[in-house]
């Protein structure tokens, strides 16, 4: 059982102060760091901390979850959780926690404001300007009512883009390998070639899978229309940057926003490096797209709160990696958490042994997902240790944890 006055929190990446007064309101501990830490560095803090937060920088690796014998959960403050290891997390038992929905606003505004910024060449004539060049002309400059936007990825952000964007009178496609429901009047592509080849923009919004590395690169981009404009707010690894930078040059594309790239700084104030710097025709940000007061503090709370629940009640509620439960609690119970493994007869084991202990279960639910189980028992407060023993010592069992 976790003493809530002793439950250690390390956040990295400057989480929002929102986080760290949700967690100290639980009374737990909390260390606020403001920039990632690489493997070694991870692998040092992480002795006796049981909540971990991120954002998209640090990765959690099977090393790294070898070395933290005391998590039971980790908080990815963003949308995306492929810098961490779920398969090693779930082996051990220890949820994983995102915000998948609280940041798509911020994500989308940006796309439409880049999308309008690189239509009317503002960027340029804002370059022009600072240089003391008056360049009054409309050539290149257009409105983008009546322009096609190809969104690739039709998940919570594409969705939201397509919706906004057909409200600023662009006609939208989209291309998905997952069969969605197109909102409004967007038209889906039965294939990305289909997409590219018709669209003006075209904007990624795909997570960053292995699978997906490398996705977009040199015959994407061939394959684009004439001036059309790219945008990628997704993740880093998906667009070959040299391809890119040789379609700006060319002439073939007519701009680019770039927010995500496969190498990033691990803190502000750090140099950065691409090859797409210097292009007059490219707006780069630096990972920003979902960095507004208001998508950071609901993230902040939305993933804290999640983290607390967890700890507090044993409930996996959207958790990534762990069956779905969530049990209302009793009053005067114990509740026991326990992640197993998905075999026939678990449940009847558990209930077995409690009955042999003469336990009465007081509420009872069980979930499962892939090869997990996850069992929240609420049973009296007076049992005998040797139960917990007994369970604990299951062949199935992946990790119990005792939740007054």
């Amino acid at each position: 059982m976790i003493d809530h006055e002793k439950v250690r929190v390390l956040l990295l990446e400057s989480i929002h102060p929102d986080a760290v007064a949700r967690f100290e309101a639980e009374g737990f501990g909390v260390e606020s760091l403001r920039n990632a830490l690489d493997e070694a560095e991870l692998i040092e803090r992480i002795a006796g901390v049981h909540l971990l937060g991120i954002r998209s920088k640090t990765q959690v690796t099977d090393r790294v979850l070898a070395a933290a014998t005391s998590l039971v959960g980790i908080g990815a403050f963003c949308i995306g959780t492929d810098q961490i290891d779920l398969g090693s997390a779930s082996r051990r038992g220890v949820a994983v926690f995102n915000a998948p929905f609280s940041n798509t606003r911020s994500v989308v505004e940006l796309a439409l404001a880049e999308i309008i910024a690189m239509t009317r060449r503002l960027t340029e004539k804002n370059a022009g300007m600072h240089a003391g060049v008056w360049d009054k002309a409309a050539e290149g400059s257009h409105e983008v009512r009546g322009r096609r936007l190809g969104i690739v990825g039709y998940g919570n952000i594409g969705t939201q883009l397509s919706v906004l964007a057909e409200n600023l009178g662009m006609h939208v496609s989209f291309y998905d390998t997952a069969d969605k429901l197109a909102l409004g009047n967007a038209q889906r592509c039965s294939t990305l070639d289909e997409l590219l080849e018709t669209s003006d923009v075209v904007t990624l919004h795909v997570d960053g899978r292995p699978g997906n590395s490398g996705f977009f690169g040199a015959e994407q981009f061939a394959r684009m229309k004439p001036g059309a404009l790219f945008l990628n707010l997704s993740r880093g690894i998906v667009v070959d940057h040299g391809a890119l930078r040789e379609q700006l040059v060319s002439g073939h594309l007519a701009g680019a926003a770039v927010d995500v790239f496969p190498k990033e700084p691990k803190g502000r104030g750090d140099e950065f490096v691409s090859e797409l710097r210097g292009l007059p025709n490219v707006i780069l940000t630096p990972h920003i797209g979902g960095s507004t007061e208001e998508a950071q503090s609901d993230i902040g709370d939305f993933v804290a709160n999640k983290l607390a629940h967890y700890v507090r009640e044993g409930n996996t509620t959207l958790s990534v990696n762990l069956p779905s439960v969530a049990l209302p609690q009793g009053a005067r119970t114990s509740r026991i958490a326990h992640v197993h493994r998905n075999v026939p007869g678990v449940l009847a084991q558990v209930n077995s042994i409690l009955a042999e202990h003469q336990v009465n279960i007081e509420g009872q639910l069980l979930s499962t997902r892939g090869e997990l189980g996850y069992l929240l028992t609420d049973i009296g407060a007076n049992y005998a240790e040797d139960v917990l023993e007994q369970l604990r010592a299951m062949d199935a069992t992946v990790r119990l944890r005792v939740l007054s």
